[in-house]
């Protein structure tokens, strides 16, 4: 398995990945979002997404196929992930998930209220419209670091 910077031609892949997760697709062509993919037969069998937002980035659509659930891939982009938001700057990353809390706070990720996430994250599409009320808002200090 390799993790790489998604290319244009593995957007479909991630798509399809996306909607065999039902998560959600709204917005992955207007959003900036910088997808990680981990591939492995020239297949993605998992990708994660980074929308940066001044210091803070909200994590978005981390997907692993099924066969490949429970093997490390998921961790392995959380990391990816992570590195890449240290490495531009980023001091804390965000997300909102209705099924992957108990995964997220294994690696560090706390419950926030939404209402406190930074302003800009708010008025994202992921916050005002594409994950319900329900979702569990969950927050990682990322440090200094670069």
């Amino acid at each position: 398995m390799r993790l790489r910077p998604c290319t244009p031609d593995e957007r479909a892949q991630v798509r399809a990945l996306l909607i065999e997760s039902k998560l959600p697709i709204a917005g992955l062509d207007t959003a900036a979002i910088d997808f990680i993919v981990a591939v492995e037969a020239e297949r993605v069998i998992g990708a994660i997404g980074l929308e940066a937002y001044a210091q803070a980035g909200l994590l978005r659509s981390l997907a692993v196929r099924e066969e490949h659930r429970g093997s490390g891939v998921g961790d392995a982009l959380v990391q990816a992930l992570e590195t890449q938001a240290r490495e531009r700057g980023l001091h804390q990353l965000l997300l909102l998930t209705e099924t992957a809390q108990p995964f997220f706070a294994r690696r560090g990720y706390a419950l926030v209220e939404r209402r406190l996430a930074p302003p800009a994250l708010r008025d994202s599409a992921e916050f005002r419209s594409l994950c319900p009320a329900s979702a569990a808002c969950m927050q990682k200090d990322l440090g200094d670091r670069p």
